[in-house]
């Protein structure tokens, strides 16, 4: 959490780190991506030949409605799928070309993804979570504790170590899986809808967080949202996306004032802003209260 490796590995793999991190440029890339589920009656396209870039230190929102490709475009980004077409670049390495092992240890080095249900593994405490990437890639269970002890003290959970996720708050369990994601030191963070599970009394500290991230440690970030204040607050530039295309993509501010796309002037439109969210609950409290 301090902006520099904080575990051992082996020569081996310091060497295929250096390999991902020597070429300069985009941290993340994807170059004409392109998904298909199914065949013939049944065939869906997900992703319409998408190119993406997420360069040092930036963080890049996607918007858009339910269906429209967001969690696809996430999921082929961090590894997690391949596309059925197209190219993901890590670090200017080409990765749709290696084996599911080999894609596995790039996402461990380079990648930290953050789930939208937080995707804790209940049977182990937090800190048992937090130090499983390190012990996946090859780290001593003792090394890996100290480290998930050091990310879980970051996040001001030091005190929470030995719980379980379901001791945890949503905010707690947020905050968990965030340092699971940082512990390998990736050069990239994926959040999938991060804020989306919490109350929205919780969700203007995970913005804060994230911000501080970017602030702190310069890490760049690719994230699914519907909350503009989060966008607002701390995207560099934003893509919305319809049915599985980049309708608009440019910088925040641009696009969030004055967007060019009908599409995107729609959808900022229908989309609840935090503020509003905060505004309702607190009248709904209000409402209950005078009861």
């Amino acid at each position: 959490m301090t902006g520099r490796r904080m575990h051992p590995r082996s020569e081996g793999s310091r060497g295929a780190t250096a390999e991902v991190a020597s070429v300069r440029g985009a941290v993340l890339e994807l170059r004409g991506v392109s998904k298909v589920y199914g065949e013939g009656a049944t065939e869906v396209h997900a992703l319409l030949d998408v190119d993406l870039t997420v360069r040092p230190g930036e963080l890049v929102a996607i918007m858009g409605p339910s269906g429209s490709g967001k969690s696809t475009l996430l999921t082929i980004a961090g590894t997690l799928e391949q596309p059925t077409t197209g190219q993901v670049l890590v670090g200017g390495v080409d990765v749709t070309g290696l084996s599911r092992n080999e894609q596995a240890r790039v996402r461990r080095r380079s990648i930290g993804y953050v789930f939208q249900d937080f995707n804790l593994l209940a049977g182990l405490t937090a800190a048992e979570n937090v130090a499983l990437p390190l012990e996946l890639d090859g780290v001593g269970g003792r090394a890996a504790r100290a480290v998930a002890l050091e990310a879980l003290a970051h996040f001001d959970l030091a005190d929470k170590a030995s719980r379980y996720p379901e001791d945890l708050s949503g905010g707690e369990r947020q905050r968990v899986a965030i340092a699971r994601a940082l512990v390998c030191d990736p050069t990239v963070l994926i959040c999938d809808e991060v804020t989306s599970a919490l109350d929205v009394s919780v969700q203007a500290a995970i913005v804060e967080l994230l911000g501080s991230l970017q602030r702190d440690l310069g890490l760049s970030m690719l994230f699914i949202t519907h909350n503009l204040p989060l966008v607002r607050s701390i995207a560099q530039r934003v893509a919305v996306l319809s049915q599985g295309n980049i309708a608009e993509l440019g910088e925040t501010a641009q696009v969030l004032t004055d967007p060019q796309a009908p599409y995107t002037r729609q959808l900022l439109a229908d989309t609840p802003s935090l503020e509003t969210a905060t505004s309702e609950a607190g009248a709904g409290e209000a409402d209950v209260a005078g009861a």
